[in-house]
């Protein structure tokens, strides 16, 4: 498995991801999550579509609740073409109780609890807390990796318009 070392920080101290560094070109590696209803979604889930992917430690925290809303609102000015999936290792009963709550309607919410094949994948496993760490990636209708956010500090929020503008170029 591999380890790198130096790319994020929790709360200011070094983390090690696990799994590989993904570059803007690669095709994007499939996973198998399952949704709010428990049933089982892996990329092809969403063919043909654009995707904006957002990966967050937990949805029950402040910077993860503020990105997803932020991405829930941005969602409303794009393309039926393009669908937003947040990733977490929340259990999807407290994913569909949060959505619920925020009144989260356009992001669909996905949980790599099962096996952690998104965040082993994509190389987006905290090996410290087992959590995945804050990250945007974007791919294309034919799952090809256009832009890719590791946020350095995972209590950081992301760039949303870089995101939302490499998402729209993609239309």
């Amino acid at each position: 498995m591999n380890e790198k070392i130096g790319i994020i920080t929790f709360k200011g101290n070094p983390m090690t991801l696990l799994g590989p560094e993904l570059k803007v070109g690669e095709s994007a590696p499939d996973f198998s999550t399952v949704d709010n209803a428990l049933a089982a979604t892996t990329l092809a889930s969403y063919a043909g579509k654009v995707k904006i992917i957002s990966a967050v430690p937990s949805l029950d925290t402040p910077v993860c609740d503020t990105e997803t809303r932020r991405f829930n609102q941005e969602a409303a000015g794009l393309a039926g073409n393009v669908v937003l999936l947040t990733i977490s290792l929340d259990l999807p009963f407290a994913q569909k109780r949060w959505c619920g709550a925020a009144g989260i309607d356009k992001v669909i919410t996905l949980s790599d609890y099962r096996d952690r094949s998104f965040g082993l994948g994509y190389g987006v496993l905290i090996k410290e807390l087992l959590l995945l760490t804050r990250a945007v990636f974007v791919l294309d209708a034919g799952n090809t990796i256009r832009y890719i956010q590791i946020v350095p500090e995972v209590t950081s929020e992301p760039d949303y318009a870089a995101a939302i503008a490499a998402a729209k170029a993609l239309l």
